[in-house]
Order: structure tokens, then sequence, then C-alpha cells
């Protein structure tokens, strides 16, 4: 009985996803290497996924799902570093073997499992058991949403992230909804963190996008070009950035 659910255990963990509608090549087959398909609708888990289709892999948004996707079939090396920095696991060229491919497959896979139950950022801590944040051992009372896009934001601090991506990643939506619940979420987190005295790290980009910046880096770059409105900006420029902020 030990034995059975020992096996049945390690075949769980040894399971892999194949994504694109090509049929999975054999070079490419990890269930020669005692791997088992995970062919089930559900994208949760540590399960390294696998693709030979580059329209395949940029149709998935989520950072998370991107850090678990292994890209095959890139053989220029300045084209695998454009794929890496749009956050995919690996890439590889067509002519990995099949021994290669699996130890790649386990990194990806130990790289999901690994992933921190705390996030910090200057004096905020996000931490992910207990979906909570603090500043300087103060809560913050987050709601869920707001705690999964401030954690998101803290994954990539510094660099915005487009709506479309975070109401993809926190709301799980591939279209923009009628609603300004995105805008809504980010302002009440806006208060919130303020009342904590961290006004201003989350920041407002040109086109829509957010960013978690550093504290004391001064106002949100979106109100400081407003307020050089009447310096030299141009008001077919400043009055569709006076309504964003409003909505936002």
């Amino acid at each position: 009985m030990r034995t059975t659910g020992y096996a049945r255990t390690r075949l769980i963990m040894r399971s892999f996803r194949w994504l694109g509608a090509l049929p999975l090549p054999a070079s490419l087959d990890l269930r020669r290497q005692g791997w088992v398909l995970d062919d089930s609708p559900d994208n949760e888990g540590s399960s390294p996924a696998l693709t030979c289709e580059a329209s395949s892999a940029r149709a998935i948004v989520p950072m998370r799902e991107r850090a678990r996707t292994l890209v095959i079939g890139v053989n220029d090396s300045v084209e695998r570093a454009e794929w890496l920095q749009q956050g995919f696991g690996d890439v590889l060229p067509a002519w990995v073997s099949l021994g290669e491919l699996e130890m790649r497959a386990m990194r990806v896979r130990m790289a999901a499992q690994a992933e921190p139950r705390r996030r910090r950022h200057g004096s905020l801590e996000l931490d992910l058991l207990t979906r909570e944040g603090t500043v300087r051992g103060k809560r913050l009372g987050l709601h869920p949403r707001e705690f999964s896009l401030l954690w998101r934001l803290a994954q990539t601090p510094g660099r915005a992230v487009a709506p479309q991506d975070l109401l993809a990643e926190v709301w799980q939506m591939t279209f923009k909804p009628e609603t300004n619940s995105l805008a809504v979420h980010v302002c009440r987190l806006r208060a919130k963190l303020a009342a904590a005295g961290l006004a201003g790290i989350v920041s407002t980009t040109p086109d829509g996008g957010y960013s978690l910046v550093r504290e004391g880096t001064g106002p949100d770059p979106l109100r400081r070009r407003l307020a050089q409105g009447g310096d030299g900006g141009q008001a077919g420029e400043i009055a569709p950035l006076r309504k964003h902020l409003h909505e936002t």
C-alpha cells in the first residue's frame, strides 16, 4: 500500500501539459521519461507546460502561467532572450534532447513550487498565506482582490502592468468589462496605502498601466504631468489624462 501511494504521488508530481493544436511530437513526449500528461482543463498547480507554437505561447497572459511554460523551437539566441524577458520559464531550440528537456522541465516545476510566501517592497510586506499586507507591522485590511492586485504589482516592481493583464490575472477575465472595477479597486488600494504612509507607491502610466514604485519618489507621474499641464503641456493631451485620473 505504501509503495502504491508513493508511486501515485511521484506520478502526480511529474505531470506536464501540452499546449497547442498540433499533436505532441514523440521527441518532446516526456511520457517516455515516466511523466504523466495532464490534459485536465484546470491550469492551477505547478505542472510545466510545453509548446512549440508561438501563437499558443503568446496567448498566455498571466505571469504565473508563463513562468510554468517552456517554449520549444526558438533557434535564434536573441529571440530566445526576448521570450525569456516576457516571463516564460524556459525557451529552447528545436534540437533539444528529451533528456535535457526533462531536466529543464523539472527546474521549471521546482521554481513554480518555490513561490515565496512573502514579498517585500520597502516598508510594505505582503503575506500570501494570510493574504494581508502590513506596513511597519500595521495591517492594511486588504480585501482578497486588493491583495491579489498588490501581490501582482509587487511581482514586477517598477514595471508597468497593463490593465488588460491585471484583468486577466487578478479577475480572470479575457475581455474588457463594461464596469470600472479595476479603477475602483486601485482607488481603494491607494487609499489604504496612503493611510499607512505609502501614498503614491501605486503609480499610473499615461497609457493606463499601473506599477509599484519606490517609497518617497514623489507624486504619481500622471499627476505630476497634469500639474505641469500649464507649462507647455498640450491641451489635447492633458484633457484625456485628466479624464483617466478622475476614473482611477
